[in-house]
């Protein structure tokens, strides 16, 4: 049976997310503050998880340029978000901006939005901050921000891989169906998060 590169991809996917989910089970507690504990943040919560996925299927949808432009635009805006979590600037709304970025990012999946380049990356842009801020708040006192940091942007690059991955279905029989859907589901998900029927 032949597979083309997309079913790798999809298959890869799978792979990686059912790793880090067997990884999420070992012993922590020595490793709390580090490397370890920066990879799993990203990963530890729906919420943040299904945004960055979001963000890496929206580029992929897209295509050329926002296939990487996103991707790198959320990251980047994050860690300036997570700056301001850590030096304690008071920003209002964080958890409902969280809950927001999964139901407006699956929605434009879902319905195929296709905005001017600079539109699409003001919308990550501006979803990553209440992202960072969150993760910025909850940085381990212990941690060393360097080692914790690199953890955290490794996670968080590949759950926009992921999505990416996923967003690549686009190109098989029906593929933009199941892409789309995928954004229906993300955006159910993080409808659940703001009438709390899904706890964070």
């Amino acid at each position: 049976m032949k597979y083309n590169k997309y079913t790798i991809n999809f298959l890869a996917t799978l792979i990686l997310f059912s790793s880090v989910t067997a990884f999420a089970h070992s012993d922590t507690a020595s490793l709390q503050g580090g490397f370890f504990s920066g990879f799993m943040h990203p990963i530890s919560g729906l919420d943040h998880v299904v945004a960055m996925i979001a963000v890496g299927l929206w580029g992929a949808f897209l295509g050329n340029p926002a296939i990487w432009i996103l991707p790198i635009t959320f990251p980047l805006v994050m860690a300036f978000g997570g700056a301001l979590g850590v030096v304690g600037l008071p920003i209002p709304f964080i958890e409902l901006g969280i809950a927001l970025s999964d139901v407006v990012l699956g929605i434009v999946v879902l319905l195929a939005f296709r905005p001017p380049m600079w539109v699409a990356a003001v919308i990550v842009g501006f979803f990553a901050i209440f992202h960072g801020y969150a993760h910025g708040v909850e940085l381990p006192s212990a941690a060393n921000p360097l080692i914790y940091s690199i953890g955290f942007v490794i996670a968080t690059g590949l759950l926009h891989l992921g999505g990416i991955a996923l967003g690549e279905l686009k190109h098989l029989s029906s593929g933009v169906i199941i892409v789309r859907a995928g954004g229906a589901v993300i955006s159910l998900i993080g409808l659940g998060f703001l009438t709390h029927l899904i706890s964070v």
